[in-house]
């Protein structure tokens, strides 16, 4: 009999937690075992520079090497200080945020932290704007000054979201000695202050952790030492969890393996619900098929979510028809309001009403693996099946991936996301905004004007009115198709304590939780 360990994603932002202006030095745990606990994922590390990565697999390393000014602590969805002292609003504009940094903070170096510090990473961030950077996180920051152990964030409008944004990756505290300012850092060193150090890495294979004795923040137990192995596909990764060569894994496995998931051979198995998505992404820049509206509703109309969810994914996801998923503040179901029925019919008196010459031919980009093979070739099943559209697929690797479609060489593409942080914000501004992460030349000034408006109130349940419009627009201009929402699983080995704490939707990865038993 199957038995699993169910957490729940805590959303409603008016949780809170006490935030004290003390903090804690690591201390070490009892056992005898000093090897690694081995942790096994397919989510790669695009650059160890916070400057140079908006991504999982990125920002899951970030928050073990890394500190930021605020943190989240585990099934929390109000931030705490970490690297900071105290972080809060000045005057009830909303548009000045003031943090006191810590004063007994040193870099894994040995170097002092200063504000001046703070202050750097983040023009820096802003101002190398890499392709697949953080930096459209923060359409609101204006500016930043340091004096003494005062970080001073100016704003250029009212953002209740900034403590949250602060928290995550983005928020990475670099050393400015260390990191060059005009451009992404060489070699693979890290210069950090979290809770754990990088020993050794391995590009694509593997990330040898050990815990950081001169940390000091809001955590209070040292971590033993972690060894990340990164796998190119799925399969891999449940191979060689099959094989005993991992002791965790998380993110992703093979629908197939999930399905079929069992406990009786002492596997411990944390299935959360989770805010992970997945949607086909459009290239609305002018020379794509996708720049005209009629194309993207079109494509909109054909697809049949259910055949999506229970074919190749095996019903390890459940179909999503909006912008923003379940358990978030505003979800809805605008996709299926306009089109609840996939409808080859409805696509072709979409595009015979815009003049669209058919078949329409364009470019579908996606992440290699096995997966994503699947799940494209019945995408692109149902479109062809129409008549309507000839698609022509590209797999191209995760690395590059990235950096192909922020260029616009594909005319539509296949992106899953997380939140970057416990707020339905994280699926608006990064992926609908003007400037947004996922470079597809999308621009509405409605949207970005409900987008403002939902920033502006501190009570989130007033904003579930304007979260539901941007949604409405969303499918009536179509920058994007939702295709689905998965829950998040944890695999660990009955030798291993604390692999739960891996997930629990507020985007930090706890490696320091792990523990053996």
């Amino acid at each position: 009999m199957r038995s699993t360990v169910r957490l729940r994603i805590l959303i409603t932002c008016g949780v809170l937690v006490a935030a004290g202006a003390g903090g804690w030095q690591l201390l070490p745990s009892d056992g005898v075992r000093t090897d690694p606990i081995t942790v096994g994922t397919t989510d790669g590390v695009t650059s160890l520079d916070p400057a140079g990565a908006y991504d999982a697999g990125s920002w899951a390393i970030y928050s073990n090497i890394y500190q930021s000014l605020l943190t989240f602590k585990p099934g929390f969805t109000e931030p705490v200080p970490d690297a900071a002292e105290s972080c809060g609003f000045v005057g009830s504009g909303l548009t000045t945020y003031r943090c006191t940094l810590r004063d007994d903070l040193t870099f894994s170096n040995g170097r002092k932290m200063t504000a001046e510090d703070v202050e750097y990473s983040f023009e820096r961030m802003l101002g190398i704007k890499t392709d697949v950077g953080p930096q459209p996180l923060f359409p609101t920051l204006k500016s930043v000054d340091s004096e003494g152990r005062t970080v001073t964030f100016h704003l250029s409008a009212k953002d209740v979201t900034f403590p949250l944004k602060l928290a995550t990756g983005a928020g990475s505290i670099v050393d400015r000695e260390r990191y060059p300012d005009k451009a992404l850092r060489p070699d693979e060193a890290v210069d950090g202050s979290g809770p754990y150090v990088l020993k050794e890495y391995k590009p694509g294979e593997s990330a040898l952790l050990e815990p950081n004795p001169r940390y000091k923040g809001s955590i209070t137990k040292a971590g033993r030492p972690v060894l990340v192995k990164y796998y190119a596909k799925s399969e891999d990764l449940a191979s060689a969890w099959k094989a005993k060569d991992v002791q965790v894994t998380h993110r992703q496995l093979p629908p197939e393996f999930v399905s079929t998931l069992e406990t009786s051979d002492g596997t411990r198995v944390t299935e959360a619900e989770s805010a992970e998505i997945r949607n086909i992404n459009f290239n609305v820049r002018p020379g794509s098929p996708m720049a005209d509206k009629a194309v993207r509703q079109a494509v909109a109309a054909v697809l049949d979510r259910p055949a999506i969810t229970t074919g190749p994914h095996k019903g390890t996801v459940e179909p999503l028809y909006s912008l923003i998923p379940q358990g978030f503040v505003g979800h809805s179901t605008a996709f299926y309001d306009l089109y609840p029925e996939p409808s080859g019919k409805k696509a072709a008196q979409i595009l015979k009403a815009a003049g669209v010459k058919t078949p329409v031919k364009f470019t579908f980009g996606f992440r290699k693996g096995d997966i994503y093979v699947a799940e494209t070739a019945e995408i692109e099943r149902q479109l062809e099946e129409t008549g309507l559209f000839e698609v022509e697929t590209v797999e191209v690797k995760w690395e590059d991936f990235q950096k192909q479609y922020a260029k616009g060489d594909f005319d539509a593409y296949t992106v899953g996301w997380l939140p970057d942080f416990p707020d339905s914000d994280s699926f608006t501004a990064p992926l609908v905004g003007t400037g947004n992460t996922l470079h597809n030349g999308f621009s509405s000034k409605r949207i970005d004007s409900l987008i403002a408006s939902t920033q502006r109130y501190s009570d989130r349940s007033k904003a579930t009115n304007d979260f539901r419009a941007i949604q409405t627009e969303v499918a009536t201009d179509v920058p994007l198709v939702p295709l689905w929402q998965k829950k998040d699983y944890v695999l660990s080995t009955d030798a291993v304590a604390g692999s739960q704490y891996l997930t629990d939707g507020t985007g930090i990865w706890r490696l320091w939780e792990l523990n053996w038993i």
